[in-house]
């Protein structure tokens, strides 16, 4: 792959990063596609050892993002319809407001529909922190995931 074909690829790879935080492309998928890109033209050992280690890691890491937050909200009480509520309201704000929407929306419609279900302010602001560190934690774990696939195709690019 030449000089230019890397940098293409390295440039996808920082976008699907800052992609996972601000959540605006498929950060984790553009990481993954920009590698398999890569290790296609490459096509070295190399290449498909990268390649099959980003698969692994970045596809746990979609498991893992679904379950690990998932059950801390089951724990917390959340419930489900709450959470869809955030997750509508959040894509309305996505739209309103580009980028940062999404972070005004998802907190406000997970706490409206759990004052509407509870009656009070405490006990709805407890379930929208809950949500709100379940978030994190889903970026937090694919964000790590995304990061260790490039570095390892770093490694291999730099080797």
């Amino acid at each position: 792959m030449s000089e230019l074909g890397v940098v293409i690829v390295g440039l996808a790879i920082a976008t699907g990063i800052v992609g996972v935080v601000v959540p605006v492309l498929p950060g984790a998928l553009l990481v993954w596609a920009a590698i398999a890109v890569w290790a296609l033209a490459v096509g070295s050992g190399t290449a498909w050892a990268v390649l099959t280690g980003a698969t692994l890691v970045i596809g746990g890491a979609q498991l893992v993002k679904l379950l690990v937050p998932g059950r801390r909200l089951r724990e917390a009480g959340v419930p489900r319809q709450s959470i869809v509520a955030g997750l509508a309201l959040g894509a309305v704000g996505f739209v309103v407001i580009p980028v940062v929407g999404f972070f005004i929306g998802f907190p406000l419609g997970v706490y409206l529909e759990e004052l509407r279900r509870r009656g009070r302010h405490a006990a709805a602001w407890r379930s929208t922190r809950e949500a709100l560190r379940a978030m994190g934690l889903s970026i937090l774990i694919e964000l790590s995931a995304t990061v260790l696939a490039a570095g390892a195709w770093l490694a291999a690019v730099l080797i």
